[in-house]
């Protein structure tokens, strides 16, 4: 009869790992199950009150930005690092985000 030593933990914990057979699988699904939008377009009001929201942003403000990009419209939260208004540019954090694509923004008050 042979005799099997003890296993190590992390041998023991090994048998319990998620096994993925089809590598990128779920990701090509998410990719799949994503639906394409149209960007809206903004009334001429609306455009106006949210170029007054723009005008009251400045650099170091946090914000949350929702934006149109590349079919879809995201959410992005974080402080702004970067406003440029001749280039036509906000940047939050590390994402530049083209005025044209921002359909809403709201300033966060500071804690």
């Amino acid at each position: 009869m042979a005799f099997r030593g003890k296993m190590s933990r992390e041998e023991r914990a090994k048998q319990f790992m998620p096994f993925a057979a089809l590598k990128g699988y779920p990701e090509a699904l998410r990719r799949k199950e994503k639906i394409i939008v149209p960007k809206r377009e903004l009334s001429e009001e609306y455009g106006e009150v949210l170029d007054r929201k723009l005008h009251g942003i400045q650099r170091k403000d946090m914000v949350s930005v929702i934006y149109f990009c590349r079919g879809e419209y995201l959410k992005v939260t974080g402080m702004v690092s970067r406003m440029d208004p001749t280039a036509g540019i906000l940047k939050v954090v590390n994402t530049k985000i083209p005025f044209g694509d921002i359909y809403d923004i709201e300033r966060k008050d500071r804690v």
